[in-house]
């Protein structure tokens, strides 16, 4: 009866206190992003500093997160099917992917650097580091969640009984679903950004 109540209770998303929580952190998320675009886009127009061109392993790295969403959902899905492998395989190239893009940044970053374009190159070099910045400071925020995902799944696929506990726990199903929620987000986001900074610089 007890067991029954609490499946309820998750999968009842609307008013669980983690479903809370994370609308109420991408909402956060939201806004300071959202305030830091207009604060650029306003300081770009009225002070018409020039443009930064964006490296193109932005491209590269805006591609490598959609990919990383698309089997983040492929492990959220292969979880509500039961597939243990497909799941802890789908989760490790989530995660690999991740680090790919991570890594993509950090060489867009030196590109920067190499054709001498600093923070202290101007307002829109200053706007271009700090918003790619605080999204890499967002995605790295995400891997602790995610590596936790690894280290329980590998330590729980050992045994058939073991398998039937994790793959009917409704909590790991809502937390999986959660932090499938906030990948999507920061592929939005991300999106959102390298459209903005690359539609300015063209004007």
């Amino acid at each position: 009866m007890k067991s029954h109540i609490e499946s309820r209770n998750y999968a009842n998303l609307t008013f669980h206190p983690y479903n809370i929580f994370m609308i109420l952190l991408i909402g956060g998320i939201s806004a300071l992003f959202l305030g830091l675009t207009a604060a650029y886009l306003y300081t770009r127009f009225v002070h018409g500093f020039p443009p930064v061109h964006l490296p193109y392993v932005f491209i590269a790295t805006t591609c490598i997160l959609l990919v990383s969403s698309l089997f983040i959902n492929k492990a959220y899905r292969a979880y509500l099917s039961d597939q243990t492998d497909n799941y802890q395989k789908y989760l490790w190239i989530t995660f690999i992917l991740t680090l790919l893009f991570l890594i993509g940044q950090c060489i867009g970053w030196r590109e920067l650097l190499i054709n001498h374009i600093s923070l202290k190159s101007g307002q829109g070099a200053a706007y271009l580091y700090l918003l790619s910045l605080v999204h890499f400071a967002h995605v790295v925020a995400g891997l602790p969640f995610l590596i936790a995902f690894l280290v329980v799944a590998h330590r729980k696929m050992k045994e058939p009984v073991s398998v039937m506990i994790y793959f009917s726990d409704p909590e790991k199903r809502l937390k999986l679903k959660l932090i499938r929620m906030y990948w999507h987000f920061l592929d939005i986001l991300w999106i959102f950004l390298v459209s903005v900074l690359f539609i300015n610089a063209l004007i």
